[in-house]
């Protein structure tokens, strides 16, 4: 039997009607990575964008087959790295190259990392949203990291406003009063003692930075949780929650705070070559949100 040929519509060409195509390619592939944890190597959910840009001939498009199976074989049976991300965008070159000069690959999962509790000797998982990618013009590679961390932030504004109200009520329970330490220290303790209390919110900053290609995400996340050091706790006791409410204390921080502090901590970071992060208050006195935004102001300037 007469082995049949199949048509392929996407080597139609012609010159008028195809002009070139920035980018092409598929997104959010379903895929298994191997990521590697200091406790072992997990086996987790992903979503991948695979994309070339379709510029050296007029043809009608690209091979979404090469760069979907290139992707499988090899996303999904070697350790995740940044390094890998570059080896696969240079097979989407070499499986295009009357096509395309160009190639990006990106990676978005959820990282599961253990985390020590503030005081305790408790430790509990958390996720911590992360996307991985690498860009490939003509074989120059460029290489990203981009994080979600959540954190605390109390309000500066709010805390003085607490801070006049509680020096009211003192003087109110004791302006006439003879003092006495020990009554003082008693009061101090009772909801009279504190009668208001600053706002605080869960808060949301979002950084990508372009690094190495054998740069890890989890340093990224340990540079700014450290910087702004009020990260959310997953298992705590009593001493844990009391650490944690320390810490907003000193900590106050308007999503400009936030957002300088974090500048500090990258701008010292020979590793980390460009950046550019948001910083998201979702406010408890307000329905809006306090954002700001920062950059090295190199290339990477919006997300």
């Amino acid at each position: 039997m007469t082995k049949k040929t199949l048509p392929d519509v996407a080597k139609e060409t012609h010159a008028e009607k195809y002009a070139p195509i920035d980018w092409v390619g598929m997104g959010s592939i379903e895929l298994p990575l191997l990521l590697r944890q200091t406790d072992g190597v997990y086996r987790i959910p992903a979503r991948v964008d695979a994309k070339v840009s379709l510029d050296k001939t007029p043809s009608r498009g690209i091979h979404m087959s090469r760069l979907y199976l290139i992707t499988q074989e090899t996303l999904s049976k070697n350790e995740m790295s940044l390094g890998l991300l570059g080896q696969t965008t240079d097979e989407f070159l070499r499986t295009h190259e009357d096509l395309s000069t160009q190639a990006l690959v990106q990676v978005q999962f959820e990282a599961p990392l253990v985390r020590k509790a503030l005081k305790s000797a408790n430790q509990a998982w958390r996720s911590y949203p992360v996307i991985l990618s690498s860009f490939n013009k003509e074989g120059a590679k460029n290489y990203f990291v981009e994080v979600v961390v959540t954190y605390s932030s109390t309000c500066p504004a709010s805390a003085a406003l607490s801070r006049q109200l509680i020096q009211d009520s003192f003087k109110q329970q004791f302006e006439e009063r003879s003092l006495d330490f020990d009554v003082v220290h008693s009061w101090l303790g009772t909801p009279q003692g504190i009668v208001a209390t600053p706002h605080a919110q869960r808060s949301f900053a979002r950084v990508k930075a372009e690094v190495g290609p054998n740069f890890n995400y989890g340093d990224l996340i340990d540079v700014v949780e450290e910087a702004l050091q009020t990260a959310v706790q997953g298992a705590v006791k009593r001493e844990d929650e009391q650490e944690f409410a320390l810490r907003n204390g000193q900590n106050l921080m308007f999503c400009e705070d936030a957002a300088r502090r974090v500048k500090e901590a990258l701008d010292v970071k020979a590793e980390i070559l460009d950046y550019v992060a948001e910083f998201s208050h979702v406010e408890s006195l307000h329905p809006h949100n306090a954002v700001s935004h920062i950059s090295k102001g190199k290339n990477l300037r919006t997300f």
